[in-house]
């Protein structure tokens, strides 16, 4: 019985498979029950909302065998997205001009040595455990937000699907980092937190970071902001160099 179930699921996805409505769908889905399941579960800190999106979803698209290509080609109608998404940055950016300007100083300090750091330890390890130049590629740009990341990784000849499995795993792991330091240190100035959270754990530190405050919130809006400018226009160039 069950069996018979899951072959008629298989063949109804496959039908499904050849028109962007599955990809859609079992993303929007896997999006939806995420957040539930997220809050359901106490909201812990290990374990966000995207993390459990994305484990939900490759979960499915694993008992219903969807071909991953096919499954990306219509995934793609939601990647169209992205451009708008990285223009709308400028939003967080332009409200938080009176916080760049109060604190210009600290952030053009703290920014570029800050977002090379993160891409530049990640660069020695992979080399020194023999990556090869794709994955080299792939892990450079794991600190920045997702719509800047991808036209970078693509500009360096990485791979997307790598550099999104690194982008998840650096916001979850940054996030639970700066937290422990910030109660081991101790350091108790939203700003500060805010813009550690943006800066290193892009989207995913960002939203703790307004599970903090709005203050918090609001710094690391930019701090993820202006680290994905910086790294879109600095990592190309070093990269090639």
């Amino acid at each position: 019985m069950v069996s018979e179930l899951f072959s008629r699921l298989g063949v109804l996805a496959d039908t499904l498979a050849a028109t962007p409505i599955l990809a859609i769908g079992l993303t929007l889905g896997a999006f939806f029950a995420g957040n539930w399941l997220f809050a359901r579960i106490g909201r812990p800190l290990w374990l966000p909302p995207v993390l459990l999106s994305a484990c939900l979803l490759s979960g499915v698209i694993a008992i219903l065998a969807v071909d991953y290509q096919a499954y990306q080609q219509g995934a793609r109608w939601l990647t169209v997205l992205l451009g708008p998404a990285t223009v709308a940055l400028g939003i967080p950016l332009y409200q938080q001009m009176h916080h760049i300007r109060a604190m210009w100083r600290p952030i053009v300090v703290t920014l570029p040595i800050a977002a090379t750091l993160a891409a530049v330890y990640a660069l020695v390890i992979a080399w020194a455990l023999g990556a090869t130049p794709e994955v080299l590629a792939s892990l450079a740009p794991k600190s920045v937000t997702a719509p800047i990341a991808i036209g970078i990784t693509e500009q360096l000849g990485g791979s997307v699907p790598l550099m999104m499995g690194g982008l998840l795993i650096t916001g979850v792991v940054a996030t639970l980092f700066v937290d422990l330091l910030a109660r081991l240190l101790p350091v108790t100035d939203e700003r500060i937190l805010g813009f550690a959270l943006g800066l290193n754990g892009h989207a995913i530190g960002t939203a703790r970071a307004f599970e903090i405050s709005h203050t918090a919130g609001a710094f690391a809006s930019l701090g993820m902001g202006l680290t994905g400018v910086f790294t879109a226009m600095i990592l190309p160039l070093v990269f090639h160099l």
